[in-house]
């Protein structure tokens, strides 16, 4: 496996080992020891799965209390994914990284609690999966305005119209956001 950091400490893109030949591939998405051994020490609670048409934006979500963090891979279709770094007192408060996963590329990004994440899906029938460290709890869960000129995403919605559901559509303004702890 291949870690590659962002600009914004703790946040990360992991290139899995991917074995193929003209029948296939086979891939170890997640392997406790070995994401242990490259310093993710990580346990998780639940699993996750959503399909999105192009176009669909979903995010930008985060939970306080109870954050979530989220090992997150796209396995049919591809999709920008998005976190915004939202931990009090950190330099890149505010900031945020995005990538491309896709079933193509098998790139996993691991996004720690503390941070809102989001993507917009690129494809029709794009398959998200993400593996979460706390329960949804949606009583504390919240939503950063996915535009938001302070924080300035670069979303590529090229011939895009974003189709947001109802709570994204009323999602807070960064300055409007409590930093976690």
């Amino acid at each position: 496996m291949n870690v590659i950091p962002t600009e914004i400490e703790g946040l990360v893109i992991i290139e899995p080992k991917v074995f193929g030949d003209d029948r296939g591939f086979f891939v170890e998405s997640w392997n406790r020891r070995v994401f242990a051994s490259l310093g993710l020490d990580l346990d998780f609670v639940q699993d996750n799965h959503s399909r999105s048409a192009r176009g669909v934006l979903r995010g930008l979500h985060y939970q306080q209390p109870n954050p979530q963090g989220k090992l997150v891979r796209v396995v049919n279709g591809r999709a920008w994914d998005v976190a915004v770094d939202l931990r009090a007192g950190s330099p890149t408060y505010g900031k945020w990284a995005g990538i491309e996963l896709s079933a193509q590329n098998k790139r996993m990004f691991w996004v720690p609690p503390g941070f809102a994440h989001g993507f917009v899906s690129l494809e029709d029938g794009t398959d998200f999966l993400y593996k979460c460290t706390d329960f949804y709890d949606p009583s504390n869960e919240h939503s950063l305005m996915w535009d938001d000129p302070q924080v300035g995403i670069e979303w590529p919605l090229e011939g895009l119209t974003p189709q947001l559901s109802a709570k994204d559509v009323a999602g807070k303004p960064l300055a409007q956001v409590e930093p976690f702890a």
